[in-house]
C-alpha cells in the first residue's frame, strides 16, 4: 500500500481530542494494535494549519509514542507523518479517505515552558 510522507515543517499542530483508543471492531471492543510491535494504538485528533487552511486530522500512534500531556490546544511535533489513501466496499458502497499514522506525538508546551540557559 502506498505511503506518503508529510511534511510538517510548516505547519502549526494542535492537539484538537485527548488521545483515545483505537478500536479495531467496534461489536467485539477489540483493542487495535501495532502489526510489527504489538503496542496498542490510538489516535489523536489535532488540528493542522499550513498554507492557510485548517484542517482536523485523525492521526493513529502506538501508545508508547505519546509524549506529554496531549489536552486540548497543546502545540505538538508530529514525527514520521505519513498518509495512507484507501478505499473499500461497505454494504455496496464504494467508500475511501486517506489514514494518517505517527510514530510520534510530542508536546511541545513541555519545552517551552522549560527556563531557557543563561
Amino acid at each position: 500500500m502506498r505511503q506518503i510522507p508529510v511534511d510538517t515543517s510548516g505547519a502549526v499542530v494542535m492537539v484538537a481530542k485527548s488521545p483515545q483508543v483505537k478500536v479495531r471492531d467496534r461489536r467485539t471492543g477489540e483493542i487495535a494494535t501495532d502489526a510489527e510491535t504489538g503496542a496498542k494504538l490510538m489516535t489523536v485528533d489535532v488540528m493542522f494549519a499550513a498554507n492557510e487552511e485548517v484542517e482536523i486530522l485523525s492521526i493513529t500512534v502506538p501508545e508508547p509514542g505519546i509524549t506529554g500531556e496531549l489536552a486540548m490546544g497543546t502545540p505538538v511535533a508530529l514525527t514520521g507523518l505519513i498518509a495512507r489513501p484507501w478505499e473499500n466496499d461497505f454494504n455496496g458502497q464504494k467508500r475511501h479517505g486517506i489514514a494518517f499514522r505517527a510514530v510520534a506525538v510530542t508536546s511541545l508546551a513541555d519545552a517551552a515552558a522549560r527556563p531557557k540557559a543563561a
